[in-house]
């Protein structure tokens, strides 16, 4: 005599089949805000910083901070940036005013304190993975992106770690959280320069430069932003 098929009785089943999606509440805690503007007179800026930069270059030798080749200017650039510098730490200023508020949400406004210096770098050259102790936002300001604007594929990115650190990706390197935020968990994030780009970022973000294999010469700005 045939034996009954086996399975799960059919109430079982019924009981373990899957029903209407469950809906989910997403929220997303703890945001690394990383601000991205462009200045719309940035080619007049750009000319009169570009001639600065490359004067002071031919006199003063490079510091030895994060980057890796390349020249950096001392700290004092304020001294002798001119008016074009004044205008972008201006637009830098009010972008991290209206990104900063108290812990009850209300708008504060800050006399901030600044240190700024300029880089130049060339083939090769770019910038390990550091943060900015002491300091509250930091920013970039391109001048010259070596044409990596427009061919991606000479390098030269910016790139920012996790805060979180390795997340899921030490268990399971091939998983991600699924929303858009979340497929860098664990990773890191290239924003690709481009001049006239201002970018502002927390000072405790880990960022680097990726190397530029192009055979121009980039330019940029970095300042802090204290209170």
């Amino acid at each position: 005599m045939p034996h009954p098929p086996e399975g799960p009785e059919p109430d079982a089943a019924a009981r373990n089949a899957p029903g209407p999606q469950a809906r989910v509440e997403l929220r997303t805690y703890f945001p690394t805000p990383v601000a991205v503007t462009e200045l719309p007179d940035a080619p007049s800026l750009n000319d009169a910083l570009r001639v600065a930069i490359l004067a002071r270059e031919a006199t003063e030798p490079s510091t030895e901070h994060s980057n890796l080749g390349g020249w950096q200017s001392s700290w004092e650039m304020q001294s002798w940036g001119g008016a074009a510098l004044e205008r972008v730490l201006a637009v830098a200023q009010d972008v991290a005013t209206r990104l900063t508020a108290d812990r009850s949400g209300r708008p504060v406004r800050i006399n901030w304190k600044i240190n700024v210096w300029a880089n130049v770098n060339r083939s090769g050259h770019g910038n390990e993975f550091h943060t900015h102790p002491g300091s509250y936002w930091s920013g970039t300001y391109y001048v010259d992106d070596g044409g990596i604007g427009s061919n991606p594929a000479l390098g030269g990115a910016f790139e920012i770690q996790d805060p979180g650190g390795v997340g899921p990706a030490m268990y399971a390197p091939a998983l991600a959280f699924n929303f858009p935020p979340g497929l860098s968990v664990g990773a890191s994030e290239l924003i690709q320069p481009r001049a006239g780009m201002l970018l502002l970022f927390p000072a405790w973000l880990s960022h680097a430069v990726r190397p530029y294999t192009g055979d121009k010469t980039r330019i940029s700005v970095a300042f802090n932003l204290s209170l």
